[in-house]
């Protein structure tokens, strides 16, 4: 309680200026750091890859950065975004299977240690969260200003109204320890916000670190009319014909393809005021900038993987295979395309690793620092990737237990020739059918003493709690 106690009142003495004093001492030789993730972003959703959808500021990225073509994350939301925060494979704190629904008191573990507390120990004295969360809202002690941020605004639940910003009938929408009343489309507001975070932490000295947690462009599938009419929307045509889920039609444009699109595309323009904002700061060539989506998309909510197997929900490439790019102009190569095997555990290492962050929280990492394969100087040849419910990957092959549940037949694919997963090639290659079954043996005997239960247990009878205020409703 001493702890909520602390870290609401350094919220509520929040008045404008996203950031805190200085530490004492420290200076910006350390870069400032910008994750960005995109929600439901499919294999094929960016220029970059051959979409049809305007990214222009994504692939730019891609041409300035270090494009990491074999990145892979967990299937679903929650267990990628508590990866990328803890360095851990989501089992470990028994968070694989499903996301947080609203209805959960379930949160990733406090023994647990988050990225922005070891950076805040590296005197990054500014750590932002803006947009979604979705990590635990059960108890303050899950709430982001409780897991190493000094500065929150965006929404703790997934699957919000873009408009209204509801979730269960209430506002989910907050800024630190309150809600927050700001009117407009949420995709604008979280830009809006991060470009605001990043001007206020550009006048001190200590570097900063924002997580920019798009919703977009996860279901409901809600657009602006400007940006519909980018992909051809003719409201004297139906609107596509989709469930409401208490959403309704706003924002709804003639197709599936096209609201998601449009999405896609508000979500690249915003991505382009940050990289504007830091150029006009004069701080792009000390500013780390990553870009990648939480998990592959998903055909029925408008997302695309391209040539990849599967979606998301789904441990074949379309599901767990997604775009991602880390850029750092000057210190990094610029359009460099890297095959190696990488993930989402391996970018908190990667991340403290610039940051000069000695101290990595006591607890054994799973991810390892990508900085010599950014840089073009060292390769993992031999690195094995856990996907979870049995499936793992190297650079070279993919086993995949596939079929019906507690019948799983073994699938072994060349994935480096066969990136559409489209040959079992188990017959042909035993030797290495064993090694890795007894590699992936392995993985799945991690286990935790708490773990997330079905999604849809707590659901009937639940009511949300008055403007999802967390914090304050423990102290009130």
């Amino acid at each position: 309680m001493t702890r909520l106690v602390i870290v609401c009142t350094i919220a509520m003495l929040w008045t404008g200026a996203s950031c805190v004093r200085s530490q004492e001492g420290v200076t910006k030789s350390q870069p400032n750091i910008i994750l960005i993730v995109a929600d439901d972003m499919g294999w094929g959703d960016v220029g970059y890859h051959g979409s049809e959808i305007q990214t222009p500021n994504i692939d730019r990225l891609s041409r300035e950065g270090v494009v990491l073509d074999r990145y892979y994350v967990a299937p679903v939301c929650s267990p990628t975004r508590a990866g990328l925060m803890t360095g851990r494979y989501p089992d470990r704190y028994g968070l694989r299977e499903t996301v947080i629904p609203p209805w959960s008191e379930f949160g990733v573990d406090t023994s647990e240690v988050f990225l922005p507390e070891l950076l805040a120990r590296a005197g990054y004295a500014h750590r932002g969260l803006v947009g979604k969360w979705h990590l635990g809202h059960g108890v303050p002690d899950f709430h982001p200003l409780n897991r190493g941020f000094t500065h929150y605004y965006g929404h703790l639940n997934g699957n919000i109204d873009y408009f209204t910003h509801k979730r269960e009938g209430e506002l989910d929408w907050h800024r630190n320890d309150r809600p927050s009343y700001d009117k407009g489309y949420s995709t604008d507001l979280i830009t809006e916000e991060a470009v605001r975070f990043i001007r206020d932490c550009a006048e001190g000295d200590a570097p900063f670190f924002l997580y920019v947690a798009y919703n977009a462009p996860h279901t409901p599938l809600q657009a602006k009319k400007e940006d519909l009419l980018l992909y051809g929307f003719d409201e004297n045509k139906p609107l596509f014909n989709g469930r409401s889920n208490g959403y309704g039609s706003k924002g709804r444009g003639n197709t599936v393809r096209q609201t998601y699109s449009a999405m896609v595309t508000a979500m690249d323009r915003g991505i382009g005021h940050v990289l504007e904002a830091l150029e006009e700061l004069g701080i792009d060539s000390n500013t780390v900038v990553v870009f990648q989506s939480d998990n592959g998309g998903h055909p029925k909510g408008g997302g695309n993987n391209g040539p990849l197997r599967g979606t998301k929900g789904s441990e074949w490439e379309g599901g767990v295979r997604v775009p991602a790019i880390i850029r750092w102009t000057g210190a990094l190569p610029s359009g460099l395309v890297v095959d190696q095997v990488t993930g989402y555990v391996d970018m908190l290492p990667t991340l403290c690793d610039l940051a000069g962050v000695d101290d990595r929280g006591g607890k054994p990492l799973d991810g390892r620092s990508m900085l010599p394969v950014l840089k073009g100087t060292g390769k993992w040849d031999d690195r094995l990737f856990y996907l979870g419910n049995g499936a793992i990957v190297s650079r070279q092959w993919k086993l995949l237990r596939a079929g019906p549940k507690g019948r799983p037949t073994d699938l072994l694919f060349a994935i480096d020739n066969d990136p559409g997963e489209t040959m079992d090639v188990k017959d042909q290659h035993p030797a290495i059918l064993e090694k890795l079954n007894s590699a992936l043996d392995d993985f799945a005997r991690i286990r935790s003493d708490r773990t997330a239960p079905p999604y849809e247990e707590g659901r009937t009878g639940f009511k949300a709690p008055r403007e999802w205020q967390i914090l304050n409703k423990a102290s009130d």
